[in-house]
């Protein structure tokens, strides 16, 4: 039997994906803000009561702000934190940090990055530019290093930020476990690098003569996905450039503080698609 990575069966359903993460774990979500995140894998982590998890990401909105009102938030390591400019901030993101039931280490993206270069390199920290004047590295206690070549000038250095699993939303994957995006990938490709494991969650599947076709637009090679799972429209009520955009009547319905959690979990399309199975 072949195990491990390598295995041919790696598609799963989206309950059995989500079983990978257990209480406690570190997850790094993949898109930006509303666009390409892995929002019903999210869900699906609520469905099941995860809690004390540790979410990172450099531009997180709807699925650390669902996920802190489900209460399944321990810590954050966050950029921006925001639904974008049409809902402004993530509501209950903020009570949780305000409240202080989650712990927050609060970065630019940028540091972020630099954290999670660090791990992909197998290195113990990156330096990064432009925090000189910045709170952030007396806030994270960030180590200023002069220049060993005598250049006069200094830099702050980022630890390594090592996820236990990336968990990505992609345009399309093959039986094999190879995936690709369209468009941007935002931080996607540095995540899946410093992550220990990576999930995937894609809207369709293809053949692998597509990969074998087109081998530079590949954004994941196989043997670098644990699982997969297939589910198209997963992204809602975000967007999945080209398939679907933000459906922004979900997102003001879900934004209304007197309307239950339940009821827009139920309005989910994978809620839609048990049904008919």
């Amino acid at each position: 039997m072949t195990s491990g990575f390598n295995r041919p069966d790696k598609q799963v359903a989206l309950a059995e994906l989500a079983r990978h993460i257990t209480d406690g774990a570190s997850v790094a979500l993949g898109g930006s803000f509303l666009h390409r995140g892995p929002f019903a894998f999210v869900r699906e982590l609520i469905r099941q009561g995860r809690r004390d998890l540790e979410i990172i990401k450099q531009s997180p909105g709807y699925d650390i702000d669902i996920l802190c009102r489900a209460g399944a938030v321990r810590r954050a390591r966050a950029g921006i934190v925001a639904m974008e400019g049409n809902f402004g901030l993530a509501p209950w993101y903020r009570k949780a940090v305000e409240r202080q039931e989650m712990a927050l280490e609060e970065h630019a993206c940028a540091t972020l990055t630099a954290g999670l270069r660090a791990a992909a390199f197998g290195v113990p920290f990156l330096p990064c530019g432009g925090l000189h004047g910045s709170d952030l590295p007396g806030l994270n206690n960030w180590t200023l290093m002069e220049d060993p070549y005598g250049s006069g000038d200094s830099t702050y250095l980022v630890p390594a930020i090592r996820p236990d699993f990336a968990v990505l939303q992609v345009s399309e994957v093959d039986r094999l476990g190879n995936a690709r995006v369209f468009g941007t990938s935002h931080w996607d490709r540095i995540m899946s690098r410093a992550a220990g494991s990576v999930l995937v969650v894609a809207e369709r599947l293809v053949e692998t003569e597509v990969f074998e076709a087109q081998p530079e637009a590949t954004l994941l090679p196989y043997f670098m996905v644990q699982a997969f799972t297939v589910l198209p429209g997963s992204a809602w009520p975000g967007s999945c450039t080209p398939f679907y955009d933000i459906d922004y009547p979900a997102v003001e319905r879900y934004m209304d503080t007197t309307r239950p959690l339940d009821a827009h979990m139920a309005e989910a399309p994978e809620t839609k698609e048990a049904a008919h199975v």
